[in-house]
């Protein structure tokens, strides 16, 4: 089997969540795999890019895969979960069902429309620890990824907070309960799930041993 880990957006494989289950993994004699999907320009970065990135990285073979993704990782882990017999287990962590929604209200309409009309807006990247421009196209590629279309049914944990600011704990409530398949394990916690990871990593090792 082998594990790999989808960082969020705007993030990197020197996350904290990345490198605390890096760790744990390792201490299982175990290897997690944590690609940088930023691949050196985020201002170019898509939804589709990061599913050619993982095809292209890691689907080379039959080896089975636990693919573990947070936020918007969590999204693109879903997606290749759905095309990809392979991959037999996800572990999504406040996974980002629905982003647009949920995140372009946050942008506002004003900056919205001067973001389509300049191609691109200033985007906060925390691993970066500093702002960088990122293109409208990753607004009109992430619109194709609608989460009603998430249909196989591969055993999949999700962990998610109640206090989520960045995606509301409803969205992975509405997509375990239309999916018998999907266990939905909620924290009293925020999207970075930060105070959490002790019982989410208790969690994995009771999902996939």
């Amino acid at each position: 089997m082998k594990y790999i880990y989808l960082h969020g957006f705007a993030s990197s494989p020197g996350s904290a969540k990345a490198v605390y289950l890096r760790d744990r993994f390792s201490t299982l004699g175990l290897s997690l795999a944590v690609p940088d999907l930023n691949q050196g320009d985020f201002s170019h970065l898509t939804i589709t890019r990061q599913i050619h990135q993982i095809q292209t990285e890691f689907l080379l073979d039959e080896t089975p895969i636990t693919l573990i993704g947070s936020s918007l990782g969590g999204l693109t882990a879903a997606w290749l979960g759905q095309h990809y017999g392979q991959i037999q287990q996800l572990i999504l962590l406040a996974p980002a069902f629905g982003f647009l929604t949920h995140w372009l209200p946050q942008v506002g309409e004003a900056k919205l429309r001067e973001w389509q009309a300049s191609g691109y807006l200033s985007v906060y990247h925390y691993g970066e620890k500093r702002s960088l421009p990122l293109h409208y196209q990753f607004v009109e590629d992430a619109r194709q990824y609608q989460t009603n279309k998430l249909t196989r049914p591969i055993p999949t944990l999700i962990f998610h907070g109640k206090q989520d600011e960045i995606i509301p704990i409803n969205a992975s409530r509405n997509y375990a309960t239309e999916r018998p398949w999907v266990q939905l394990i909620e924290f009293d916690s925020d999207h970075s799930l930060s105070d959490a990871m002790s019982e989410i990593w208790q969690g994995i090792q009771g999902f996939c041993y």
